[in-house]
């Protein structure tokens, strides 16, 4: 009897139509049966967010003769994951993808991405996943040289599993393929962003204001997804989402409250 392929779930932040979703697409093709579930637009930096103040719109965009199925949902990428495990697929697919984002999850933007959000509500749900991003914010970034370690790590996260409660977070250099040298599990490196706000005026005028910011890497550690990024590596950090700080209940258990 021929072994069942797997059923992944893509999705991502940038859109449907971001070239880095479909490269995505492209190579888990090769690994089992996809269905694909992503905002109709632009959604990072979006978090863990949810839709419960406005309705919801789900439209299937491909055709009746396409070799899979893809959806387009006007919510967040964590809306996109409940779309598709609670009215499409009805249950629990083999894996999640979310990606390939256009610009860098490392350190601390791991907390904003919503990239990575579709991943860890993946992981709530008890389905393997992954997030996957490239350190190039160009629409028309180069995904070509990256694609053999999206392949290699989906198709063993495939293999083994995941320990329970645990996503994972991967980032790529902008590099050639033969400049990247490797792959490194890391941690978190310990980072912030110094945020302004620059203020301007419409022709009215009235106030708006742009956030903006320069990221500020805190960490000297040669262990963190930082320094492997850097250093030409491919990182990948093991994330989980319980935020329980364990480390702090002994010093909080000394207050006898």
């Amino acid at each position: 009897m021929m072994k069942k392929r797997p059923l992944i779930l893509i999705t991502n932040d940038d859109g449907i139509t971001a070239p880095g979703i479909r490269a995505l697409i492209s190579v888990m093709q090769q690994l089992g049966d996809i269905i694909v579930v992503a905002p109709d637009g632009p959604q990072s930096g979006t978090g863990h967010a949810i839709t419960i103040n406005n309705t919801l719109h789900l439209e299937k965009i491909s055709k009746p003769d396409a070799a899979f199925e893809e959806y387009a949902c006007s919510g967040t990428p964590v809306d996109c994951v409940k779309f598709a495990v609670s009215e499409i697929i009805k249950g629990k697919p083999d894996l999640c993808v979310s990606g390939i984002n256009h610009g860098s999850n490392s350190s601390i933007n791991v907390i904003y991405s919503g990239t990575m959000s579709a991943a860890v509500e993946a992981g709530i749900e008890g389905i393997p996943s992954i997030g996957f991003s490239l350190q190039d914010f160009d629409w028309n970034a180069d995904f070509d040289a990256i694609t053999p370690f999206v392949k290699e790590i989906a198709s063993k996260v495939l293999e083994t599993g995941l320990p329970e409660g645990t996503i994972l977070n991967v980032n790529f250099p902008k590099l050639k393929r033969e400049d990247i040298k490797g792959v490194k599990i890391c941690r978190q490196a310990k980072a912030i962003w110094l945020e302004t706000f620059d203020k301007r005026k419409t022709p009215m005028g009235r106030d708006y204001y742009w956030l903006t910011g320069e990221f500020k890497n805190l960490d000297n550690g040669e262990d963190t997804d930082e320094w492997a990024l850097k250093n030409g590596y491919v990182s990948i950090v093991p994330v989980q989402f319980d935020l329980t700080a364990y480390h702090a209940m002994q010093f909080l258990n000394s207050w006898n409250l």
